[in-house]
């Protein structure tokens, strides 16, 4: 009786066999119909205009025999499996991006999944998308694993049978364009962000972004503003000036910006002037960061270049202004290649911090030293914030600080109402406020021994549910004002003005024109700071403008 139940059992776990093809086709199958479901879901809504009723129903066919042709090509022995075990592992991750966050995997988007660390990545890690990974990934990937492939008896056999499978596949694409074309074409025009949509373009994407930064060969490195020279000033006290870098704030979200809420109840009477329409070079982080420090404009900016090239920072270092950058949001991307670097350490401060995350204030204590030390030196402080990073929002300020509820306390951001998440992602950017008035706070009590000021950008905004989006990294093109403006706010006392013959009335005019952007920030930083060299275009620095004589 045992012998006959365990007969039963290896019958039922023994590993199935199948053609070659057959795994082809039902790959293609799962790949079309299921993994893709969001283009195909998007393709029904757009098409509530198309005469064509049928046409909605024929795009998950055009995938599956768009598939089954890249699999043929794809299905060689001993590399076949391995390879779509990963794909669809992968796959199963970016289906839950683009389901849950809209999320396009485009190459942006693969720099800026590159670009994220560990803690960073812990933010995403929820139960949902564990499920999406395991249903979708893990349990597919098994089975491509577990089941045995037989191929034919010879090359010619199955060379033939992957003709015939591509030649199926051919004809059905051929015989729906034959009934469709005009109607993918209309709404593959008006809305070319499809194909950014399939999955899984990002291997494609991810190819492409390996080769840009490790198999190209570097650019031969420029040195920019050996000429650059700080000033003098007529009360002969140093330079003390604290750039805040902002993360995922977005501008229409301030109250100085016309918001109806109040976000920034903390710097109230300090006199900060707010620009009212900056645009950011890009939507994610590893773009944004060094794009803004580069004295590049968007619209030509080159990864490749500003790596090889001296930056805003380094400019201004080489006019005997020392500088530091205190980074509490995953890293400088490599802005501060040659500019001293702290990390904040999450474990060394537990009052502030969770072991992942620290609130951003814990910067204000990592800085003391270098405030303190070299009084007679010119100082430039860089403070890379976590700011309003999501989608854990409510990580980032402490409870006592919140102003709104109720918010968002979930990983999960998608079992929260819009509301909710407004409401916690407001609270982030008071907290913002309050960070940036003890940075103030701090600067006044050096105002003795420096000429002091501060000024804030963020890299980026954020989406909060506009249009179906979350989060950011919508590829430039097609990103909504949310994730593309940002705050730029200054604190410039009296002193400091007087000092740099900066016209306070002139930069509060100019803070509510329109046009403003990151381009802006690698000329007007080195102004800011008294800096001239030949490599500031006075015309993009606001101070230029704004001199006083």
């Amino acid at each position: 009786m045992s012998n006959v139940l365990s007969n039963k059992w290896f019958n039922i776990v023994s590993r199935p066999t199948m053609k070659v093809t057959t795994l082809i086709v039902i790959l293609s199958i799962y790949y079309g119909f299921v993994l893709n479901y969001p283009i195909v879901s998007r393709i029904f809504s757009l098409s509530t205009d198309v005469p064509d009723f049928w046409f909605p129903y024929t795009a998950p066919f055009v995938l599956c025999f768009a598939f089954m042709v890249i699999f043929s090509l794809l299905a060689w022995p001993a590399i076949f499996k391995p390879i779509m075990a990963v794909i669809t592992l992968t796959s199963a991750i970016a289906l839950y991006g683009i389901v849950t966050y809209n999320i396009l995997f485009d190459i942006s988007m693969v720099e800026n999944v590159f670009g994220t660390n560990s803690s960073e990545i812990s933010f995403y890690l929820t139960f949902r998308s564990a499920l999406y990974f395991v249903v979708f990934g893990l349990i597919p990937s098994i089975l491509i694993l577990w089941v045995k492939l037989e191929y034919r008896s010879s090359v010619l056999k199955e060379l033939l049978s992957r003709i015939i499978v591509v030649m199926i596949a051919v004809c059905g694409i051929a015989l729906i364009a034959v009934t469709t074309y005009k109607d993918y074409a209309s709404v593959g025009r008006n809305n070319k962000y499809l194909n950014k949509m399939i999955i899984p373009a990002h291997v494609y994407n991810t190819f492409q972004y390996v080769n840009r930064n490790f198999l190209i060969k570097p650019l031969k490195y420029v040195s920019l503003g050996q000429d650059a020279a700080l000033k003098p000033v007529e009360n002969k006290k140093p330079t003390l000036v604290v750039f805040v870098l902002g993360e995922t704030a977005r501008s229409m979200n301030f109250t100085a910006n016309g918001y109806a809420r109040d976000t920034e109840p903390y710097t109230k009477g300090l006199g900060l002037i707010s620009f009212q329409d900056v645009s950011s070079c890009g939507t994610y982080t590893a773009l944004s960061v060094p794009c803004m420090f580069s004295n590049m404009d968007r619209s030509n900016y080159k990864k490749a270049r500003a790596n090889s090239q001296d930056n805003a920072l380094d400019i201004i270092a080489k006019s005997g202004v020392k500088t530091l950058w205190i980074d509490n949001d995953g890293g400088d991307k490599g802005v501060a290649k040659k500019t001293a670097l702290i990390n904040v350490d999450p474990k060394k401060h537990p009052k502030l911090c969770n072991g992942e995350t620290c609130f951003d204030e814990v910067m204000l204590k990592e800085a003391q030293p270098f405030l303190e030390s070299d009084n007679s030196k010119n100082k430039l402080l860089v403070l890379h914030t976590i700011g309003s990073h999501g989608p854990t929002y409510f990580q980032r300020f402490p409870a006592e600080k919140a102003k709104f509820a109720p918010w968002c306390n979930s990983k999960d951001i998608e079992q929260c109402s819009d509301q909710e998440i407004t409401n916690v992602y407001d609270n982030t950017l008071v907290y913002t406020d309050y960070f940036l008035s003890q940075v103030v706070k701090t600067l006044e009590q050096y105002s003795d021994k420096y000429n002091v000021a501060m000024m804030y950008m963020s890299d980026h905004g954020e989406s909060l549910g506009e249009l179906g989006l979350y989060l950011h990294g919508t590829p430039y093109a097609l990103a909504p004002k949310e994730q593309t403006t940002v705050p730029w706010l200054m604190w410039i006392p009296k002193q400091y003005a007087t000092q740099k013959h900066i016209n306070l009335d002139c930069v509060k005019s100019e803070s509510q024109k329109m046009g403003y952007s990151h381009d802006n920030l690698f000329h007007s930083v080195i102004g800011f700071m008294g800096v001239t060299t030949k490599e500031k275009n006075d015309q993009k620095d606001l101070f230029s403008i704004c001199q006083s004589k």
